[in-house]
C-alpha cells in the first residue's frame, strides 16, 4: 500500500512538471511577443546596438584637444576620434541603453557643452 501511494505521488509530480514545461513553451508563440521581437530586430538593424555621447564636432586640432581634456577628466571611459568629412567627432563611452547614455551625458555636461547622445550604427 505504501509503494502504491509513493508511485501515485511521483506520477502526480511528473504530471505537474510536464504541464508547467508545456506552458512555458506556449508563451513564446504569442503573436504580440513575435511582433515585439520583430520590431526590436528592425530597430537594431537600423540603429545598431547601443549609444555613445558625442562631446565635440569640429576642426581636427580642437577635437584632439577636447579628447585629451576628456581623457584627463574621465580616464576610465572609452574615447573615439572619428572623421566625418570635413569635420572631426569626439565620441565617448559605450552604453547599452539610452538611459545609461543620458545619465553619463549629465555628468559630462559639467565640463563640456553642446553634447548629444547618438545611437551606434552597425
Amino acid at each position: 500500500m505504501k509503494n502504491k501511494n509513493y508511485l501515485t505521488f511521483i506520477a502526480f509530480l511528473l504530471l505537474i512538471c510536464t504541464n508547467s514545461i508545456c506552458a512555458q513553451n506556449n508563451t513564446n508563440s504569442s503573436n504580440q511577443i513575435k511582433n515585439l521581437i520583430a520590431k526590436k530586430r528592425t530597430f537594431n538593424a537600423k540603429f545598431g546596438y547601443g549609444f555613445r555621447v558625442q562631446i565635440f564636432y569640429g576642426e581636427e586640432t580642437k577635437a584632439k584637444n577636447v579628447q585629451n581634456k576628456f581623457k584627463a577628466n574621465f580616464p576610465s571611459i572609452y574615447t573615439k576620434l572619428d572623421y566625418d568629412q570635413p569635420y572631426w567627432k569626439v565620441q565617448v563611452g559605450n552604453y547599452k541603453t539610452r538611459l545609461e547614455a543620458d545619465k553619463a551625458m549629465v555628468s559630462f555636461s559639467e565640463k563640456f557643452s553642446g553634447i548629444i547622445v547618438i545611437p551606434l550604427g552597425k
